[in-house]
């Protein structure tokens, strides 16, 4: 399966979310997705101010459940998404830094079922089936 080249993705995360998403050709983008997932920040304006809130939770909470699992175990692994999720977490609390790397994830897991490619880790990475000590 396509999903389990993704460090932290297994066998039944990859069946949920295939089967969650469905035919991917439906969502126009990767942020189309990420909103289907409800992983997108709530936003409110009044008088010209914008402001950001925490992620919509509208949605499948079945994706979100699986990404986070899958965050929290690809955070073993050297890759993109790793340093994108240490850099997060040095300024951000550790959960809105498991939120952001999931819907990063998510965006990945887009491109990879679009384009039917397997997972590449990112430039500078070896191996990345081998933790990181």
């Amino acid at each position: 399966m396509l999903l389990t080249t993704i460090p932290g993705v297994g066998y039944y995360v990859a069946l949920l979310l295939v089967a969650e998403i469905g035919d991917v050709s439906r969502f126009p983008d990767s942020e189309s997705l990420c909103s289907y997932a409800g992983l997108i920040p709530v936003v409110w304006s009044s008088g010209g101010s914008t402001h950001h809130g925490g992620i919509t939770r509208e949605g499948s909470k079945w994706i979100r459940w699986a990404l986070t699992q899958a965050v929290h175990v690809h955070i073993r692994y050297e890759s993109n998404l790793t340093r994108f999720y240490r850099r997060l977490a040095k300024k951000k609390p550790s959960q809105v830094a498991v939120m952001a790397t999931a819907r990063k994830m998510l965006k990945v897991i887009y491109w990879m079922l679009r384009n039917n490619e397997p997972y590449h880790p990112g430039p500078g990475v070896v191996d990345p089936v081998h933790r990181v000590s």
